[in-house]
């Protein structure tokens, strides 16, 4: 089975009674289950409960207790509000009796209106940057530790294809501009149910978004002397688009401070369209700092 068919697979939801879903994670040798997917089966489960099909807008979540990947994950959705425009949807993420992440979605009909939207960043295209493969193939016996557990990221997270426009920040110390450019896509073809496509952009939304908050400090999400986790989540939907086109995720983190780091994120289609936006807070702790 492919890494696209596993993700799909992992975002079909098992639903054991009205309002009500378990999901699992896949056996990766992660240590806690990565954000992003719950991000995605809480979309797929409050999904699931809207009966006229209307799309989301907007997500809004906060991730309490790290996810055991060992154990499946129960959604529970409290169907908050069916109006006639907006339909509003609470859900809880729950392992071993306790919540691990709380997610709000708003869903609206589809409405015509005032249309505008920011350019696109001009950078280097996706065909013209190396591929995973070998960009870590060119480094060699030169490679960084930190490096090093980028690559164990990327290999693990295969169902997505990522190529950094700059990925020098990984290299060394290098301090820049809190700022980074992502080419990123699903690594094969989707179905063309535009709820898979939202849910697949979910759950990459939450790769490699705090990394715009290192950079500025010459660090990387690797460094051992720094605690990372994500804190909460925003993700608003545009327009339509497919998660297997190429989309420009351009990212950048106007500040950090008091132990956190807020980053936010443009996610444009190939073709230019601004398709979602994103905005995360996540904990950066120095370790030894006081709690």
């Amino acid at each position: 089975m492919s890494a696209v068919d596993q993700l799909l697979q992992t975002l079909d939801l098992e639903r054991i009674e009205e309002n009500i879903f378990r999901g699992h994670s896949p056996r990766s040798g992660w240590q806690r289950v990565f954000g992003g997917l719950v991000i995605a089966q809480a979309l797929v489960a409050a999904t699931r409960t809207v009966d006229d099909a209307r799309p989301p807008h907007s997500l809004h979540a906060y991730f309490l207790l790290p996810g055991d990947p060992a154990a499946p994950i129960i959604y529970e959705v409290d169907r908050i509000r069916d109006g006639g425009s907006f339909t509003t949807r609470r859900c809880n993420a729950i392992q071993h009796g306790r919540p691990i992440f709380s997610l709000s979605a708003s869903f609206q009909v589809t409405e015509l209106g005032l249309n505008h939207a920011i350019s696109m960043p001009d950078t280097i295209p996706p065909e013209s940057l190396p591929d995973e493969a070998a960009f870590f193939a060119s480094l060699g016996a030169h490679m960084p530790p930190g490096l090093q557990a980028l690559r164990g990221w990327f290999e693990k997270e295969g169902a997505i294809e990522l190529r950094l426009v700059d990925p020098a920040h990984y290299l060394g110390h290098k301090r820049a501009q809190p700022t980074q450019y992502v080419w990123v896509r699903a690594r094969g073809d989707l179905p063309d149910d535009p709820a898979v496509h939202r849910a697949v952009l979910a759950y990459l939304s939450d790769m490699t978004l705090l990394d715009a908050a290192m950079v500025v400090h010459g660090r990387t999400l690797f460094d051992p002397q720094i605690q990372v986790a994500s804190l909460d989540h925003a993700l608003w939907f545009h327009r339509p688009f497919r998660a297997d086109d190429w989309m420009l995720y351009a990212q950048d983190s106007p500040n950090s401070g008091g132990g956190r780091g807020l980053t936010r994120g443009l996610i444009f289609s190939r073709s230019g369209e601004l398709i979602a936006s994103v905005a995360q807070e996540g904990l950066l702790r120095l370790r030894g700092a006081p709690a």
